[in-house]
Formats: structure tokens, C-alpha cells, sequence
């Protein structure tokens, strides 16, 4: 109900009353008042229809109306007016007291609230003293945007209002019985929940001495605090949640926040509290705990179980902060048992040293610091992955099974402004060989699109064990490859220029028959086809100089090429020695998608050469 008709009705009672005392004294029996158009800084009304009956045992009054809010901007639509309809029925008493409105209702095309109203108290002696409550039974609202709707609310609201010697003293309940309601982005389906509060109002200064909110199934919070109703600034607060539950908070209050973050899609159990204090419009202190709390992601990004925390601030000191996990998951890859213990300090968070256990081996951060300056979080910290057996690593992310151990140096990484960067290099240890990464930056690293960017240096890959890891067929030798600026849109590659080849130096040389039919399913060659149609087919394997493919990558079309170019094509392997063999590629542009379709052909070793 709106403040406009509050307002009225409020009025319309106690007019009622004196004028119904006044008729009475003079054996008028009925009396009816018409008013075109009125006129209020809230709103505005028209078709005013009052009506006093003094001629039965109880008197009563009735009231229609039409009413429009002062703050409906009506300049580009239709006018918006809702129906007030009321009955009421008045004291035998000349006291402003038990007024009964049992029939009320508030109805335009996008509103439906029946309701009664029961004043028990307007005035002690010629002081205002409210005492009245207000319910609502199975009403109905939405607006045009959609953004709000309510169906089949039912409800409780009491108010007492009085003077004070400064401004006004007030308390109120709310019982949300039944109902379900629509608030973007919050979605509450059924009742049950309450609100209790008292204080005081002086000035443009709410102050709520104490208050208590229960949310059914949830929790139950105390409150007490000052709010500046010109500008809505919340100037001091204490509050304490005892006891959270997360299985309930989470869809019905986190998950409507989290729409373009990784966490909008989770399940959580166990339970959380919170203290909170705000002096004089700043945040003073807080202490948040986590109670064996399982949190999990739906599409299996990540999972933390057992999670349990302490995390104490203040403004005016340091404190301890601690963080626990029994075990959990990242991107499919096994977390074991960790502890995080750190120091807040105002707006600043320092670990001297962080080991988060992976697989077999741990990620090991040092020189933690984090701190928020102008509303914005920056960090950072180095970082070192201690061994992890590749063979599990692979098996964990379902990709095809690899062989020795992966670790990294990780010299510096910083966030700044939602972006992620690391200075120097990050070096992967794989294959006989490394991985080297560079320029690597991520922009927004926990929303829904994530983007990162970098270039990769590969030297010195044992390619005997690449390509049995990746049933590709037998090669021996060495290979280098870069892949400058490559960038990456949620995790799905846009554009790079990528360039692998032999390895200088002098070693063993040598490439299966069925190495060269893959090579030639990738570029589009007939290499393989002469391999069938000539003696080579006696030989098992052959001897090469030098082998490369490089793709340019732009607008999903990749630009093919090889160790060397030719009229019709590009070498991708220049044989040497004998037997020898060349494979030459003659698609020079192939879709994205259509090369990595081959690739996994070739992987899955279904695929035999593409001869075109």
C-alpha cells in the first residue's frame, strides 16, 4: 500500500469521526461529500466520494477514490490512477478508537490489494498517538517493466506512532504470512519471514534502537542504527547474524548478486555468522566465520569442502585471518588438505606463505599482498608449482595420457584493475624440454568471459615422447615452436601466430609411415598417397632434414605454412638421406574449427590422410 493512501485514509478516519459526532448532535442522519479533484504533495486524487451513515446501531463511512502518486511520471503515457475503495465502521464513542475498515481494496490494471484496517488508536488527548495495523489478504502487484510482482501475498503490519520530545517515537511488526514476491533480482516464493522494530525519527534521521529480521529457513539477524532518509546514506549500524544458512541464503540472496561472476552457478552447505559495525558512515569492523561449509560448482569448475574461516577486521588494528579446506577440486584437478593463515591490516592482507597441495606436488605462493585503494583490489605475489606428475595431470583433465614431471617459476605476478599480469617468465618443465610463457595477462579472471593473452616458447620438446602421448605416430628428433600473441576469449582461441619446427642441432632424424599420414591429414597433402602407390610403402619408417607448420590465426581462419614454400603449396617435412620422404601441404587457408576437428581425428586414430 502506498504512502499516498496511508496518508488518506489515516485523515479520512479521523475526519469521519468528528464529523459524524457533529451530525449526530444534530440529528442528521446522513451525510455525502463529492470532490472533483484534490490536490497533495504526494499525489493527487479525483472522483472523491465520502459517505457517513449515522442512522444504524454502528455508524460507518465509505470512501472511493481514485489516487496517483506524486512521483508517476505521466508525461509520455497514460495516466496511472488506482481505485480506493473503503468501508469502515465508527466508535458510538466520542473518542477517535476502534475504527474497523474490513473491505478495503487498492485496484488498477496492475494492482490488487484487499485489505482491512483496524485503528485502534488515533489520538491521546489532542496529541497524535497511532496505534493501527494493516493486513492484507491475497493481493497482487506487478509493474510494467516486469521488474516487480507479487501474487497471493498475505501479511501483517502493525504501527504505533507518538510524539516525542524530539520529533517521533515508532514501532512496527511485519508478518510476511504467505505469497510469493519478485524485487529484481531477488525471488522469495513463500512466507514466513518477520520484522520487529522500534525507534525514533527526528529530523531527516530514522534511528532504529533495536530491531530484529527473521528470513524463514535462512536466519535471524539483530539491528540497530541511524539512517538519513534525504539521501538514504546509512550513517551507523550494528548488526549480528549468529547463525547463516548457506544452503538457503545462497539461492535466495547470493546467487541474484553473482550473475556475471565464476560463482553464479554453485551449490553451498554449512553455515556462516557476522558481526558488522558502521560508525559515522564508515565501516569499523567486521568478523566473518565459515562453519564446514561445501561449496561446489554445477559445471565443475571448482569445489571446496570442509571449508572453514576466520576472518576478524578492524579498522583501527591488524588482525589474524585464517582459511582451511579438507580437500576440493580446480578445473577437475584434486586439491588436497590446506591451510591459509594470513594478516589484515585496515585495508591490506599479507601471508609471508602459501602451499596449496595439487596432485602430487603443490603450488607454493610467497610474498602475498593484497590491498584495496579507491574501491578497486590490487595484488601480488610470486609463485613456484613444485612437481606434478603429468600422467595424473593428463588422466585428471581427460587428456591424452603424458609422461614425466611439470614445474614452474613463477617470478612475479600482479592485479591491477581487473586485469592479471606476470613479470618475467613462467617456465614449464615437459617433454625433455620447456615451456616457456611470456606477456601473459588475463583480464577479468573470475567473470563469465574471461580473456588472456601471452606469448609461448617451446624448446627443445623430446618429440619421441610427444607423439607417443598423443598416438600421433613415431617421430624422433627435437622441436621448438612459438606462438606469439595469442589471445584467448573464454578460454577459446581468437588469434596467434604459431610456428613449430625441428630443433636445431645435430640428432636422430626420423618419422613413421604413419607419422606422415597424419602430418598429411593436417595439411592437405598427397605425400601420403605416394607413400601407398611406391616402394616407400616397404619401409616402416624414413629419414628427414627438417620438419615445421605454422598457422596464422585471424578471424577463425588459419593461414597455413611449412619449413619452406613452394609454387603449389609448402614443404611440411624436406626429407634427407635414404629412404626419405617430403610431405607437402597445398591448403594454405583452413577454417579454425576444421583443424582442430583433424587434429582430433588424428589423436582419437581415426582418421587416415585427407587427399584432395
Amino acid at each position: 500500500m502506498n504512502v499516498l493512501a496511508m496518508n488518506v485514509l489515516g485523515r479520512i478516519a479521523s475526519v469521519c469521526c468528528l464529523i459524524g459526532y457533529s451530525l449526530a448532535a444534530h440529528a442528521v442522519s446522513e451525510v455525502s461529500i463529492s470532490v472533483a479533484h484534490l490536490e497533495h504533495t504526494l499525489g493527487d486524487a479525483k472522483d472523491v466520494a465520502l459517505k457517513v451513515q449515522l442512522n444504524q446501531a454502528t455508524p460507518s463511512v465509505s470512501l472511493q477514490a481514485a489516487l496517483k502518486p506524486a512521483d508517476i511520471n505521466t508525461q509520455h503515457k497514460q495516466e496511472v490512477w488506482t481505485q480506493l475503495n473503503l468501508s469502515c465502521s465508527l466508535p458510538t464513542r466520542r473518542s477517535i478508537e476502534a475504527v474497523r475498515c474490513d473491505n478495503g481494496q487498492l485496484k488498477s490494471a496492475r494492482i490488487d490489494l484487499p485489505f482491512s484496517l483496524d485503528i485502534k488508536r488515533l489520538f491521546h488527548g489532542k496529541q497524535l498517538d497511532v496505534d493501527a495495523a494493516l493486513y492484507l489478504k491475497s493481493g497482487s502487484f506487478s509493474d510494467e517493466a516486469g521488474l516487480h510482482a507479487a501474487e497471493k501475498l498475505n501479511g501483517a503490519m502493525t504501527i504505533a506512532l507518538k510524539r516525542a520530545a524530539l520529533g517521533w517515537q515508532w514501532q512496527t511488526t511485519v508478518d510476511w504470512q504467505a505469497g510469493e514476491v519478485y524485487w529484481q533480482p531477488f525471488y522469495m516464493e513463500s512466507g514466513g519471514h518477520a520484522l520487529q522494530a522500534m525507534g525514533t525519527l527526528h529530523d531527516d534521521v530514522l534511528e532504529v534502537k533495536q530491531a530484529h529480521l527473521r528470513i524463514n529457513r535462512v536466519g535471524e539477524m539483530d539491528v540497530d542504527g541511524a539512517v538519513r532518509l534525504s539521501d538514504f546514506k546509512l550513517l551507523d549500524l550494528n548488526a549480528n547474524l549468529p547463525k547463516l544458512n548457506l544452503g538457503a541464503a545462497y539461492p535466495l540472496l547470493f546467487k541474484p548478486l553473482l550473475g556475471n561472476t565464476a560463482f553464479n552457478n554453485a551449490t553451498l552447505d554449512g553455515s556462516a555468522a557476522l558481526q558488522l559495525k558502521v560508525k559515522n558512515t564508515e565501516l569499523q569492523s567486521f568478523h566473518l566465520q565459515l562453519n564446514a561449509v561445501d561449496v561446489v560448482d554445477i559445471n565443475n569448475k571448482f569445489a571446496f569442502y570442509q571449508l572453514n574461516a576466520n576472518i576478524p577486521w578492524s579498522y583501527d588494528a591488524s588482525n589474524p585471518v585464517s582459511l582451511s579446506y579438507a580437500r576440493g577440486s580446480l578445473l577437475n584437478l584434486p586439491l588436497g588438505k590446506t591451510d591459509i593463515n594470513a594478516e589484515a591490516n585496515r585495508y591490506s592482507i599479507t601471508a609471508p606463505n602459501i602451499r596449496l597441495p595439487i596432485l602430487d606436488g603443490a603450488l607454493s605462493l610467497s610474498n602475498v599482498s593484497a590491498a584495496r585503494l579507491h574501491n578497486e583490489w590490487f595484488w601480488h605475489l610470486s609463485a613456484a608449482l613444485e612437481p606434478i606428475s603429468m600422467e595424473d595431470f593428463s588422466t585428471q583433465l581427460k587428456l591424452p595420457r603424458m609422461q614425466g614431471k611439470a614445474s614452474a617459476q613463477i617470478p612475479l605476478v600482479t592485479y591491477n584493475g581487473g586485469i592479471l599480469t606476470t613479470d618475467g617468465s613462467v617456465v614449464l618443465n615437459v617433454f625433455d624440454g620447456t615451456a616457456t610463457v611470456t606477456k601473459l595477462t588475463m583480464r577479468t579472471p573470475l567473470g563469465i568471459a574471461p580473456k588472456l593473452n601471452a606469448d609461448i616458447a617451446l624448446r627443445n620438446l623430446e618429440l619421441g615422447a610427444l607423439t607417443r602421448t598423443f598416438s600421433f605416430g613415431a617421430i624422433e628428433g627435437k622441436l621448438d615452436g612459438d606462438i606469439k600473441g595469442l589471445e584467448l576469449q573464454n578460454w577459446k582461441p581468437v588469434a596467434f601466430d604459431a610456428r613449430i619446427q625441428s630443433s636445431p642441432g645435430k640428432y636422430p632424424k626420423k618419422i613413421s609411415q604413419r607419422a606422415v599420414e597424419n602430418i598429411s591429414a593436417l595439411g592437405g597433402g598427397g605425400a601420403a598417397a605416394a607413400v601407398q602407390r611406391s616402394f616407400l610403402r616397404f619401409f616402416e619408417q624414413f629419414n628427414y632434414g627438417k620438419m615445421g607448420l605454422s598457422c596464422r590465426l585471424r578471424n577463425d581462419v588459419c593461414e597455413m605454412g611449412g619449413v619452406e614454400s613452394t609454387a603449389h603449396g609448402y614443404i611440411i617435412v624436406k626429407g634427407s638421406g635414404i629412404p626419405a620422404i617430403t610431405v607437402m601441404g597445398y591448403n594454405q587457408t583452413v577454417g579454425w574449427s576444421e583443424l582442430v576437428a583433424r587434429i582430433e581425428r588424428v589423436i582419437d586414430g581415426n582418421s587416415k590422410a585427407v587427399v584432395r
